[in-house]
């Protein structure tokens, strides 16, 4: 679904792109769920949601911390959550789960973190937001919604872990 990146986008548009996801999700795993890894932090809570919908997806996080290439300007916060993947990812099919896909560093340092522990036999990633401006070629197996946000916005994704009545997403001016 694209949206103007001029609009707010509540919790009932949210909500039904992640209605969307876990469908997408369930048409091609049919057969066995795939491992669902929120990348630290902001997709923790889509893939907990997801997991949700997705009955037996064994759900964890994956934190980029440390495989960061910007780590000299944005050293790792004090406030973090450690990789925690609840079963062994070798020969499993893995789906990274994001807020918000840019330039796609993000998702590479997610591989890397995630390679560290196994080797899964297949990784997809799962995007609630692609904003578009990659500059890795990453592309998100399921996406939830598109906004065409320039270099000089930021789309701010909320997502409430007690109330999904108070998600949202806005873009900002940077």
């Amino acid at each position: 679904m694209l949206v103007a990146p001029s609009k707010r986008i509540g919790s009932e548009g949210i909500q039904r792109a992640i209605q969307r996801l876990a469908a997408a999700i369930t048409r091609c795993h049919a057969a066995k769920p795939p491992v669902l890894l929120g990348i630290a932090n902001g997709g923790i809570i889509l893939a907990r949601r997801l997991a949700a919908l997705l009955p037996g997806a064994p759900c964890g996080v994956i934190d980029i911390s440390f495989h960061r290439d910007d780590i000299d300007r944005h050293p790792i916060p004090k406030e973090f959550a450690p990789t925690q993947i609840p079963v062994d990812v070798s020969g499993a099919t893995v789906l990274l789960v994001d807020d918000v896909l840019f330039s796609g560093r993000t998702v590479k340092a997610a591989l890397d973190e995630l390679f560290d522990h196994g080797r899964p036999a297949k990784v997809e990633l799962a995007v609630l937001v692609d904003r578009g401006g990659r500059r890795l070629p990453v592309a998100a197996d399921y996406c939830g919604l598109t906004l065409a946000a320039g270099g000089t916005e930021k789309v701010v994704v909320t997502l409430d872990p007690k109330d999904p009545g108070r998600d949202a997403i806005t873009v900002q001016a940077v």
